[in-house]
């Protein structure tokens, strides 16, 4: 078989982080083309990369012979339209989260990738933490009995500092919602099911950054009821929490409370768990198995580089193996969808001061 042939499409600092060294872990694929907006963004990533056939138009990578699949890292608004017209090229698609603008947009996407026969993935990046791995595989075969409590927290310190277009609501859609909270609910969704109905606020605190106008929210929370479990739910995600710092060592907490016990996941932690089962006196540290600690079918040494950030390349492997293998992406675009049904609803939520009904995919 020859080669998947990938074009990057937008070339920031998350392609250089997670996207390149997961795509250098898998024989089967070979980048072929980039594209970004920026002529200076575009020079660096072909010079560092090697890459010389590079475009500042999206419509000519997606057109490119040698391109089979592609991977989106744009700003949120251009995601559908790229999307759709590498489908419509019978390009694989791995886009960056959340997938569209609303869900309207995303379902567009998921039904013309269906249709298509392409292979599609949203980059959730944080199902692949060998902790949230693990998580998942205790709660689905039964050591926590049925779900009670679902409850995510996301804190981070961004000061006063510019976030770009993720501060433009045009650009971005919403804010905090989008940019952390889309991983938490799909951390909900992965551990206990789709969420039903939901009611949820948000805020801004900042309406600069570093002299820079911001009309989107740098908090918010839901409160929410689940379709399948009489679970129920609570998320919080922040960019003002001061003193939680940046990145993975900031505050990314998840934990499921049981009938018969509990998970905590921290991502500072992302080879531990910890766990209670009924009648423990308190939760204890456990370490997250051997076959848990990378993608199955993931040729990365586990015990090689920072933790906290090589899970991240699995997601590629993930992309890569499904085109290979002619399945499904896990998550796929429906997961990237029914996350947008959820923010929809938290943006009317928080808008209308309501409950409010979760619209499905089937």
């Amino acid at each position: 078989m020859k080669q998947i042939g990938v074009g990057i499409i937008g070339c920031g600092g998350i392609v250089l982080q997670n996207h390149l060294p997961g795509l250098a872990l898998c024989p089967e694929a070979k980048l072929v083309a980039l594209c970004d907006t920026n002529p200076a963004v575009l020079q660096s990533a072909s010079h560092h990369t090697g890459v010389t056939a590079t475009f500042t138009n999206y419509l000519d990578l997606v057109a490119h012979p040698g391109v089979d699949a592609v991977i989106i890292a744009t700003p949120n608004f251009t995601h559908a339209p790229i999307a759709l017209a590498a489908i419509a090229k019978g390009k694989h698609v791995l886009c960056e989260k959340p997938i569209a603008m609303n869900f309207a947009e995303a379902k567009t996407m998921f039904d013309a990738a269906e249709k298509a026969g392409v292979r599609h993935m949203t980059a959730f990046t944080y199902r692949f933490v060998p902790a949230m791995h693990y998580m998942s595989h205790l709660v689905k075969t039964g050591f926590i009995g049925e779900p009670y409590h679902f409850r995510s927290c996301r804190l981070q310190d961004w000061g006063t500092r510019a976030v770009g277009w993720r501060q433009v609501a045009k650009l971005a859609g919403t804010g905090e919602l989008g940019d952390m909270l889309s991983h938490r609910i799909d951390y909900a969704r992965l551990l206990v099911g789709p969420i039903k109905r939901l009611v949820a606020d948000t805020r801004r605190f900042l309406d600069v950054r570093d002299g820079q106008p911001s009309d989107l929210e740098d908090w918010v929370t839901i409160l929410a009821e689940f379709s399948n479990s009489p679970a129920t739910g609570v998320l919080e995600s922040s960019k003002v929490a001061t003193g939680r710092g940046e990145g993975a060592r900031s505050q990314d907490y998840c934990e499921v409370n049981g009938r018969e016990g509990s998970l905590v996941f921290q991502l500072e932690r992302p080879l531990e768990l910890q766990i209670a089962k009924r009648g423990d006196t308190g939760l204890r540290t456990v370490p997250v198995p051997e076959e848990f600690l990378k993608w199955p079918g993931s040729p990365r040494d586990p015990h090689v580089g920072d933790s906290a950030f090589t899970f991240r390349y699995d997601q590629d492997v993930e992309f890569i193996q499904a085109i290979v293998q002619q399945r499904p992406c896990v998550p796929s675009f429906r997961e990237g969808a029914q996350a947008q049904a959820v923010m929809d609803a938290a943006v009317l939520s928080a808008l209308e001061k309501r409950w409010v009904e979760v619209e499905s995919i089937n």
